[in-house]
C-alpha cells in the first residue's frame, strides 16, 4: 500500500469520525437530558397563601423525581397578574414553571383588556390542573336566613339593603354573588375589602351580611360556631366540606363557582418536557401526604391532561365572560 493510500484512508477515517461526532452533538438523543439545572416555579401570590402552600407541597417531590431543585419564586401583585405575566415572558426551555389560580387565566383577560400584557391561551402552555375547591356562602351565625332560599327571600324583601363582602370588583367573591343576583333576581350591595380575613371579621361583627369566601379562611369560624355556611359552590357535595349543601341542591342547578390551581409553562416549551412534567405531577398528586396537605386547604386533587386543562380554561372563560360583560365591568 502506498503512502498516499494510507494517508487518504486515514483522512477518510478522520472525516467519518468528525462527521459522527457532529451528528451525535446535534442529535437530541445525545443532548444533555432535561433538566440539568434548577427549575424556577413562579407563584404569583405571597408566601403563606394557598397557592404558595400547594406549590411547596409539589415542589419537593417534583425535585426528587426530576433530580434537580425546584425553587419556588413568589411574585405577588395585581391579583396574580404580575407573576403570571412574568412566567408568560420567560424562556420556553423547561426551566420556568407557573402555579397560578383561575383568576389570572380566566377573568383577567376580560377585566384587563388593555393592560394585562399576556394572553393565557397563546403565551402559556398547560401542564395539569392541580386541584379544586368550592367557595362557601357565609353569613353571621345569628342571621335570620338559615339556607339559600331564605337568604334570597330576605334579599327580595329588602332590595339593595343587604351587604356582602368581596376582595374587590372582578374577584370570584364578587362575580359569584353577581351570578346569584342575576339568577335569583335580587339586588345586594357590594362592600370591597383588602382580603378574606377582613371579610370574615366584618361578617362576625354583622357589618356585612354575607360573602362568598375561600373555605381556608371561613371554615375556622364556621366550626367555632361564630359564622354559618349556607352553601358551597361546587355542583356536587365535597368530601373536604362534608355536610354543607350545594347551591345547586338549593334551587340553583348549574350554579358553580370553584377556585382552582393549575400549572403552566411558557408557550413553546418542548413537548417532551410538557409530558414529563404532566406525568410527574400527576403521580405526586396521588400521594397520600400531598392529598392530606391539600385537604387542610380544602382542596381536592384533580390532575388532568394538558388538553383537559385547556378545555377547562376555555369553558370557564366563556362562562365568566358572560357575567363580566353583563355587568359592564372593566378594570383597565
Amino acid at each position: 500500500m502506498t503512502g498516499f493510500s494510507i494517508t487518504r484512508r486515514r483522512l477518510h477515517a478522520s472525516a467519518l469520525t468528525l462527521a459522527g461526532a457532529a451528528f451525535f452533538a446535534l442529535s437530541p438523543v445525545a443532548q444533555a437530558a432535561w433538566p440539568e439545572r434548577p427549575i424556577q416555579m413562579i407563584v404569583p401570590f405571597p408566601a403563606g397563601s394557598s397557592p404558595d402552600i400547594l406549590a411547596r407541597a409539589i415542589a419537593e417531590p417534583l425535585a426528587a423525581d426530576l433530580g434537580q431543585p425546584v425553587v419556588v419564586d413568589n411574585k405577588p401583585g395585581a391579583g396574580g397578574n404580575i407573576g403570571t405575566r412574568a412566567a408568560s415572558k420567560a424562556k420556553p426551555d423547561g426551566y420556568t414553571i407557573l402555579l397560578t389560580i383561575n383568576g389570572p387565566m380566566v377573568t383577567a383577560p376580560t377585566l384587563y383588556k388593555k393592560t394585562l400584557g399576556y394572553d393565557p391561551l397563546k403565551d402559556l402552555a398547560p401542564i395539569t390542573l392541580v386541584g379544586t375547591s368550592p367557595n362557601v356562602l357565609v353569613v353571621p351565625q345569628d342571621f335570620e336566613a338559615k339556607n339559600v332560599q331564605e337568604f334570597v327571600s330576605l334579599a327580595k324583601s329588602k332590595p339593595g339593603e343587604l351587604n356582602y363582602g368581596t376582595v374587590g370588583p372582578g374577584s370570584s367573591s364578587h362575580l359569584g354573588m353577581a351570578m346569584l343576583e342575576h339568577e335569583a333576581g335580587i339586588s345586594l350591595q357590594q362592600i370591597p375589602y383588602s382580603g378574606f380575613p377582613q371579610i370574615i371579621t366584618s361578617i362576625l361583627n354583622n357589618d356585612v351580611q354575607a360573602g362568598f369566601m375561600v373555605p381556608g379562611i371561613a371554615m375556622a369560624q364556621v366550626k367555632a360556631g361564630k359564622a354559618r355556611a349556607l352553601a358551597i359552590t361546587s355542583l356536587e357535595a365535597s368530601d373536604v366540606l362534608p355536610g354543607i349543601p350545594t347551591m345547586a341542591s338549593q334551587g340553583y342547578p348549574g350554579f358553580e363557582s370553584i377556585s382552582w390551581d393549575a400549572i403552566f409553562v411558557p408557550a413553546g416549551t418542548p413537548d417532551d418536557v410538557v409530558q414529563r412534567l404532566n406525568e410527574s405531577i400527576t403521580k405526586i398528586l396521588a400521594r397520600d401526604d400531598v392529598k392530606q396537605k391539600m385537604a387542610t386547604l380544602y382542596f381536592t386533587p384533580a390532575p388532568t391532561t394538558p388538553e383537559g386543562l385547556t378545555e377547562l380554561v376555555v369553558s370557564e372563560k366563556k362562562r365568566w365572560d358572560e357575567v363580566i360583560n353583563r355587568l359592564g365591568l372593566s378594570l383597565d
